[in-house]
């Protein structure tokens, strides 16, 4: 390609979105059934390393996250993470195949079964983990267990982490766009699946033996969540949209690889996390909200303002604390534009790429809101994905669980 022509595709605009006729038509959550709270990660931690500095911040970090349960794969007294060593790559592996993939089924099912439709209407799987690398890859697996057809198209994203279900959610639009242009119906499971509680014995190792401060071990959970994204070609009798998805765009923030890694290693995969997280995250969200939100033909009107991030429910990746609350504070939302994201992060943890699914999810359970949505993930690279959604009242419905208004404006470490 010539230095002309490259020049040429960078300067050209971005395009606007028309009425894309996509509709998430169901969605599902699996959590598995343990709970860790502070208390359970200092007592494994203590049962296998000698206090030290490091441990000792940790702990003490630990105790601030905000975060009051995770949902986990393995209690503390699990043999996995109990063995004189940490669990290795290939240990953990076969425990994903096994535990990871009967967790993205449930999801799946719970997705399928809201759509209403039969699972050989299915056209497509869109699957992504970043706790997970076997070939086949999961999705293989879970594609069998649903009985899924050998034509069914599946696609594996690997290497963008807790943008994962938003980064998937993207891939899986841009086909059902294709499928509108071919005529053809689309019918995409989306599903995102991690596990990544079963590799604290091995960052608490290595941070016993380099005395270095790994955040990860405190934040991260693990869970499966799903969604079918209609195109609404062909027979669409019985289903009944949960959310428009209007537009989607991602960003790449330059010089940040190094920022959020998650590194393979002979136990699995290490999180790095550097300092500057929050504050990347947090400035990255305005400029691709200002450059979506005008390629949204539905949201702009000659004859009114463009709306501001305060008319949006917010669904955002609870990265930590200070990433919500850096977003909170710098888009001048409150509490409650977050509330999905803050009651997923106190009750579940952070289940990287499959919590924003989840956040959806709790958002309706919530009860009635404001008309559209934005979702966003951050990732490694540092990418950034974002999507607009419009709700259908008609299918959100009522939780038992409270809202929990204001009291999250108290701040976290």
């Amino acid at each position: 390609m010539s230095p002309t022509r490259v020049r040429f595709a960078a300067q050209t605009p971005k395009h606007a979105f028309p009425e894309t006729n996509l509709q998430i038509v169901g969605l599902g959550v699996e959590y598995p059934p343990h709970l860790c709270s502070p208390r359970d990660l200092k007592k494994l931690a203590l049962r296998h390393h000698p206090k030290s500095a490091a441990l000792q911040k940790i702990l003490a970090i630990n105790e601030n996250t905000g975060i009051e349960k995770r949902s986990v794969v393995c209690h503390i007294d699990h043999p996995l993470i109990n063995q004189p060593a940490p669990p290795t790559i290939e240990e953990l592996s076969h425990f994903f195949l096994t535990e990871g993939v009967r967790l993205a089924v449930g999801a799946s099912r719970a997705a399928i079964h809201e759509w209403g439709g039969d699972v050989s209407e299915i056209t497509h799987v869109v699957a992504t983990t970043c706790t997970n690398s076997a070939n086949p890859g999961y999705d293989y697996y879970v594609a069998r267990e649903l009985g899924l057809g050998g034509s069914v198209e599946r696609t594996l994203l690997h290497g963008v982490g807790c943008a994962g279900g938003l980064a998937a959610l993207r891939t899986a639009a841009n086909l059902a766009l294709t499928a509108t242009f071919m005529q053809t119906p689309a019918r995409i499971l989306v599903v995102s699946c991690e596990l990544t509680s079963v590799m604290a014995r091995s960052e608490l190792d290595l941070l016993t033996r380099n005395q270095e401060l790994r955040v990860g071990v405190t934040l991260f959970s693990d869970g499966a969540s799903a969604l079918v994204l209609s195109n609404c070609v062909g027979d669409t009798w019985g289903e009944v949209p949960l959310y428009d998805l209007l537009a989607w765009d991602n960003r790449t923030i330059p010089d940040t690889d190094k920022d959020i890694r998650f590194d393979v290693h002979p136990n699995g995969w290490k999180v790095n996390l550097s300092s500057r997280v929050p504050a990347l995250a947090a400035t990255s969200v305005p400029p691709l909200f200002n450059s979506l939100i005008p390629r949204v033909s539905s949201l702009n009107h000659r004859s009114s303002p463009p709306p501001l991030p305060q008319d949006f429910d917010w669904a955002l990746h609870p990265g930590g604390a200070k990433v919500i609350t850096g977003v909170q504070n710098l888009l001048s939302l409150t509490p409650h534009h977050l509330r999905a994201s803050y009651d997923v992060y106190k009750h579940h943890g952070n289940s990287s790429g499959a919590t924003i699914f989840s956040v959806l999810h709790r958002l309706r359970e919530m009860g009635p809101g404001r008309d559209h949505v934005v979702a966003c993930a951050f990732g490694p690279g540092v990418a950034v994905e974002m999507c607009i959604l419009r709700r259908h009242p008609g299918r959100q419905f009522h939780s038992m669980v409270p809202s929990i208004g204001t009291e999250w404006s108290r701040p976290f470490c």
